[in-house]
C-alpha cells in the first residue's frame, strides 16, 4: 500500500506496489502533476487528492454568461 502524501490516506499504486501488468488507476484520469519517480522526489496521491487538484485547475465557468 501507498500512503497520500496530501492526506495520508492509504491506497493502492500500481506503479509503487507493484502490479500483475494492469496500468495504474491514475492513467485513467487527466494528467494534472509530473509523474512520480525516482528522478523526482514526488509522491503519489490517492484517487480523492489527485481528483480534488484536477478539479480545482479546471477553468470556472459563469452560469450566467452567455456563450459567443
Amino acid at each position: 500500500m501507498s500512503v497520500c502524501k496530501r492526506c495520508g490516506a492509504e491506497f493502492s499504486c500500481a506503479m509503487v506496489d507493484g502490479s500483475d501488468g494492469s496500468p495504474c488507476w491514475c492513467t485513467a484520469v487527466p494528467p494534472a502533476v509530473p509523474v512520480p519517480g525516482p528522478e523526482t522526489d514526488l509522491t503519489c496521491w490517492c484517487p480523492a487528492c489527485l481528483k480534488a487538484h484536477i478539479a480545482q485547475r479546471q477553468p470556472r465557468t459563469d452560469p450566467n454568461r452567455r456563450a459567443g
